[in-house]
């Protein structure tokens, strides 16, 4: 089977190519539940990609180039850290380290650069190994049953993972290489929302992290692990 896709510009990460996170939520409505998305090349904004899904993992190409590849990821589960508070995740945001300059400050979900970023700013949480946000989806990401869309919850999914894999030491530039996650129930748009993320290992160049999204009563509502590649 094959279909088609596109990013839209306003989606981006780096400031030329999709965000990582929404890039994969798109590629995974391709894949029936819980998924690993694979991101091969930088994904272009406002381009027609054609989808080809067979055996049931999806392949985005632009041309004859492999952009992303989702498959499904039926098992997928992760240990979720205790919860952190609306207000900690408040206060948390004020020691976000995103900078307002560079290949990030744009990004629509963590740039500082950005008017209309989704303003997800995961700072450390004071005394624990977890980085968080508060988050209000706007109604404009939602669908007609007020639900959050859910590649704009991969988004959010994606970007605090590289806060929590650099907490305690100077960044670096690193890309999303995949990301597995799991949408266990809706978002409520115009509802607020704690995004948490903490780190899980390093290996070379390569470092883990998982992420959740809790409602504001500490419910659980998606979780992912992302892995992250430094450029050589």
């Amino acid at each position: 089977m094959s279909e088609s896709l596109v990013i839209p510009a306003e989606f981006n990460g780096p400031i030329e190519s999709g965000n990582g996170g929404y890039s994969a939520g798109a590629v995974a409505a391709f894949v029936d539940g819980p998924a690993a998305v694979s991101l091969r090349s930088p994904v272009p904004l406002d381009a027609r990609l054609d989808v080809v899904v067979e055996d049931g993992v999806a392949r985005a190409l632009d041309g004859e180039a492999l952009v992303a590849e989702a498959e499904p990821a039926p098992g997928f589960e992760i240990e979720v850290p205790e919860p952190v508070g609306l207000e900690q995740a408040r206060e948390a945001a004020t020691r976000y380290r995103g900078l307002a300059d560079g290949p990030f400050s744009r990004c629509f979900v963590c740039g500082r650069a950005r008017q209309d970023a989704l303003e997800v700013f995961a700072g450390p949480v004071e005394g624990r190994d977890v980085v968080a946000s508060p988050w209000t989806p706007s109604l404009a990401y939602a669908d007609e049953e007020g639900h959050v869309r859910p590649e704009l919850v991969w988004a959010v999914l994606d970007c605090p993972t590289y806060f929590a894999g650099y907490a305690g030491e100077e960044g670096t530039i690193a890309f999303l290489a995949r990301l597995t996650a799991r949408l266990d129930a809706p978002l409520r748009a115009g509802e607020e929302h704690v995004v948490i993320a903490w780190p899980i290992g390093v290996d070379g160049r390569k470092r883990r992290a998982g992420s959740a999204v809790l409602s504001a009563e500490d419910k659980v509502l998606a979780t992912a692990e992302a892995l992250m590649i430094e450029p050589r």
